[in-house]
């Protein structure tokens, strides 16, 4: 009956605008808590990485409702083709930016152990790496909120600039390492936070690529060794 196609493709609407608003509302959390946690770091601040770690329960339960009401939606509406793509995509972005939950809970555990002892200068070599990070995360989430696989594209490349960034730090804290060991454990907890920036990286890739996945019917991942033809996806 055409009145009931109607009612069930409105409804199905309804159900992924929900699910997405859940999404960005995860993004968002997901954001602030590892703007927390760096923030806590620079400023020394015991009270903005206990916000930081508070957050992760939140972001936690929140990839729990995305996982439900993605499984309702395959369950009821039986989507194909773009439409179980976007659905299968935002189900996909939750798993990513729980785990940058993680990173930035793991980030503020190890500003609070820096901030028990003398502050370090070498914590600025850390800035650039968390700007890069934050922009590529915040873009990521974008180009998969407006729909758009060519922003997406464009930011897979720069995790590749990240990777350089932390490979440059370690080598000055590894170097600080050999003259100051007075100061061991607090280099070691830079090059930790350094490699969970870097990390953060990563689950932006990821998402930017399932962006694409969703847009264009395209999966970009490993795709400079992927054989010609290979790239379709339903």
């Amino acid at each position: 009956m055409p009145g009931q196609t109607k009612h069930i493709l409105t409804g199905f609407e309804q159900a992924l605008e929900n699910l997405r608003a859940t999404v960005m509302m995860m993004a968002s959390q997901a954001q602030r808590s590892l703007e927390r946690a760096f923030q806590g770091l620079m400023e020394r601040n015991d009270e903005l990485c206990a916000l930081a770690i508070a957050d992760d329960e939140e972001i936690d339960q929140l990839e729990k409702q995305i996982d439900k009401e993605g499984l309702e939606i395959l369950l009821r509406f039986q989507p194909v083709a773009s439409d179980l793509r976007r659905v299968v995509s935002a189900m996909k972005l939750s798993t990513n930016l729980e785990r940058v939950g993680d990173l930035a809970t793991n980030i503020a555990r190890a500003a609070r152990k820096l901030n028990k002892h003398p502050a370090l200068p070498e914590v600025l070599l850390i800035r650039p790496m968390q700007q890069h990070a934050i922009a590529m995360l915040r873009d990521a989430v974008a180009a998969y909120v407006r729909e758009d696989a060519e922003q997406a594209r464009e930011i897979v490349p720069r995790d590749d600039a990240l990777d350089k960034m932390n490979a440059q730090v370690a080598r000055q804290l590894t170097e600080q390492m050999s003259r100051d060991r007075d100061q061991l454990r607090g280099y070691l907890n830079l090059l930790f936070i350094a490699r969970h920036l870097e990390r953060v990286g990563d689950h932006a890739t990821n998402i930017a690529e399932d962006a694409v996945y969703a847009a264009a019917a395209e999966d970009i991942r490993h795709q400079q060794t992927a054989p010609v033809g290979a790239r379709s996806c339903v």
